[in-house]
């Protein structure tokens, strides 16, 4: 049964965590921070694309099955949290920094984990299964969570590292990213509903590579300079 206390520890269950994976993340960019009020906008953006997803999926699920099934989850949810990071904040003036482009995929990503979270703890909440709760929070925390932030990263990084090219490259860098996220998505789905969690440590190794793999792009974003001919034409 839902009651309000099972409601408020579902919220606190799903969101803290999400939060203090967003507090790491911005703690990146601390030099040059981004306005709080964008970082709250694009992080309730996600929560939203959630319920738009939820059907989309279900719809999906009525006319496809095994890998076919979890590329169109994968590419919907991919697509979504994308689309909204965009709509919010990445075609704003005010995003004008390479690396602010892979902060807020990560936020609308956090923002998507966040509520995709409290949704499955309450479930065993209502059922009074507290310690099943605690587990799927700390499974969440250190797996699905981070392959959403490592999944929408993808998509910014390569906004980020062809920042300040072409619009030709930067539009083919980011079909690129959006495929690759999709695909990461897809095989972490795979191998953790398909194998009955069997190879889960597996799995999450992978995605804590990948997560080490991305602060250390991180560096390389923060390196990415505007050419100096752009500089003084711009100048002019």
């Amino acid at each position: 049964m839902l009651t309000p206390a099972t409601l408020l520890f579902a919220l606190l269950g799903g969101i803290l965590p999400a939060l203090l994976w967003l507090f790491f993340w911005l703690r990146e960019d601390r030099l040059h921070p981004e306005p709080r009020r964008f970082i709250i906008y694009v992080f309730i953006a996600g929560m939203l694309t959630v319920p738009l997803a939820l059907p989309l999926e279900q719809f999906a699920a009525t006319f496809s099955s095994g890998e076919l099934m979890f590329i169109i989850w994968a590419a919907t949810e991919e697509v979504l949290k994308f689309s909204a990071a965009y709509l919010i904040m990445l075609r704003r003036r005010e995003m004008d920094e390479p690396i602010d482009a892979v902060l807020y995929m990560i936020t609308v990503a956090l923002g998507f984990a966040a509520l995709e979270n409290v949704l499955f703890l309450m479930r065993p909440l209502e059922d009074g299964n507290v310690l099943v709760s605690i587990m799927t929070g700390n499974l969440r925390f250190f797996g699905a969570t981070l392959l959403h932030t490592l999944a929408s990263a993808v998509i910014g990084l390569a906004i980020a590292l062809p920042f300040y090219r072409n619009p030709r490259l930067r539009r083919l860098t980011l079909i690129c990213g959006l495929v690759l996220a999709i695909v990461l998505h897809t095989l972490f789905n795979f191998f953790i509903l398909m194998n009955s969690g069997g190879k889960i440590l597996i799995v999450f190794a992978g995605v804590w590579v990948g997560i080490i793999i991305l602060l250390l792009l991180f560096e390389k974003v923060k390196r990415v300079k505007r050419p100096q001919f752009i500089y003084l034409r711009n100048k002019k």
